[in-house]
């Protein structure tokens, strides 16, 4: 059994890989989170290097609440987005060269803090009430099809980065379908090497992957010259109001804490959206799990338990939101993109996760690391995200199958089929938020919220019956 179980590729949450393994697991695990973490703070203003760091603490603070059981990691959110903009809008406030003011960074912490509470109540109720009581809330319709949806949302996202030439024109020299050479490599690379790829390196498809396309990006550029760089440049506002800085801050700068600012405005703006994260946080568990047990099965170690520890998970992700809110960064969520690496190269290990987000730190005060990450041409990360988001999808079709959903059902059908048009249809149509009633639902939590309703409502009468046929 010891021979069958050494011959056995990955590492479970408890295993730990030999020093220079786990460093480059842990920096693809750090490459996969940084794309969207990074556009998190972008995109509400917040400063990227306190993103960055508040991503990495709250990782480690996360491994260490859950009892170094749950390997996650913990980035920026995407749902808050529209809240946090319509928040400091309200307030008057407005990005300045693409930062918030500070004090507006206050107000919004307070909201995010207050969120939190809303995910570590979940997580208490599961706790005491059982996991039964979630999963009947939640079955394996719900967050089988929330982690397609997911998935799915973001694959606009992926192909706009994969030719980010024809979506931003204005940042980009280059003028020819060149950019879709970088994306393609990157993507097919990463396939080949996941596939192909045996032993070590087979664990390594994605950094390999994102090797391969920067080298594309590279030869395009040493070819074609300034009109083909495709590699990016750190805006210098991204770094200006640090907490410190060595000299000018070229080689290292503390990121730009803040503390938060006692707001009711900005609880009621931001704390309902963690109601959305819910089915997300659990949908992600399940994922974990689902692929966690198959690999445990294959060393001998039967059922890893991971889905038995969701109240801790909810916990944790409430936690770490409150951790973020304190010290100024976004409000957060475990990674779909960090869950999909793991199940694509096996690797579980919570070690990798806590040198993954001591990475992420140390990138955030080092100003050349931050330079050379963020400078990973936008084309290669989409080359990636195409492969990623893909993954997050079909890992919600997993959780459906090891839950041995019954796709003939006319109840199931009903409810995976409303959850994936509102959740994708909303998207495409209206940009991810739906306007109801005068309000912008973001359509991730509308579809869950719908999906919720309908699955109780057609189990009426079913009392005894699993709410999942």
């Amino acid at each position: 059994m010891r021979k069958q179980n050494e011959a056995v590729l990955g590492y479970l949450p408890d295993e730990r890989p030999t020093f220079w393994k786990l460093l480059l697991y842990a920096i693809q695990q750090v490459i996969v989170m940084f794309p969207a973490t990074i556009t998190v703070a972008l995109i509400t203003g917040f400063q990227v290097s306190t993103t960055i760091f508040a991503s990495g603490l709250a990782t480690i603070c996360f491994v260490f609440i859950t009892g170094k059981k749950i390997p996650m990691y913990y980035g920026s959110s995407f749902s808050y987005l529209s809240a946090i903009a319509g928040l400091v809008a309200a307030q008057g406030y407005a990005k300045i060269n693409g930062i918030l003011p500070v004090e507006a960074i206050k107000i919004a912490q307070f909201g995010i803090i207050a969120s939190g509470l809303v995910s570590i109540a979940a997580g208490v109720i599961v706790k005491f009430a059982g996991r039964n009581v979630i999963e009947k809330i939640l079955p394996a319709t719900i967050t089988g099809s929330i982690a397609m949806v997911i998935g799915l949302t973001l694959a606009g996202n992926a192909l706009s980065d994969a030719a980010p030439v024809f979506t931003a024109p204005a940042n980009y020299a280059l003028g020819s379908g060149w950019v879709w050479v970088v994306s393609l490599v990157t993507l097919l690379s990463t396939i080949f090497f996941s596939k192909y790829l045996k032993g070590f390196l087979g664990q390594l498809p994605l950094l390999l992957g994102a090797a391969v396309g920067c080298l594309a990006a590279a030869v395009i550029y040493w070819v074609g010259g300034a009109d083909y760089n495709l590699f990016r440049a750190l805006p210098p506002e991204a770094l200006a109001a640090s907490a410190w800085k060595l000299g000018e801050g070229s080689i290292f700068a503390l990121p730009a804490f803040s503390m938060p600012k006692v707001s009711w405005v900005a609880v009621a703006a931001i704390m309902p959206i963690a109601i959305a994260t819910i089915p997300e946080s659990t949908a992600h568990i399940y994922q974990l799990d689902v692929y966690v047990n198959d690999l445990s099965e294959k060393k001998g170690r039967g059922d890893f338990g991971l889905a038995n520890l969701l109240h801790r998970n909810l916990i944790g992700d409430g936690l770490c939101d409150m951790i973020t809110g304190v010290i100024g960064g976004p409000a957060g969520t475990n990674y779909g993109e960090n869950i999909s690496t793991m199940a694509i190269t096996k690797v579980f290990s919570i070690p990798v996760m806590i040198a993954a987000a001591i990475i992420a730190m140390l990138v955030s005060c080092f100003t050349p690391l931050i330079q050379v990450i963020y400078g990973i041409p936008t084309a290669v990360i989409g080359g990636l995200e195409m492969y990623l988001f893909g993954a997050i999808a079909a890992q919600g079709i997993a959780i459906m199958i090891d839950k041995k959903v019954d796709m003939f059902s006319a109840k199931n059908i009903a409810v995976i089929a409303t959850i994936i048009v509102i959740g994708v249809g909303g998207q495409y149509a209206f940009g991810g938020s739906i306007p109801f009633f005068g309000i912008n639902v973001p359509c991730i939590a509308g579809a869950a919220i719908f999906g919720i309703v309908i699955n109780l409502l057609l189990s009426i009468g079913k009392k005894g019956a699993p709410v999942s046929e």
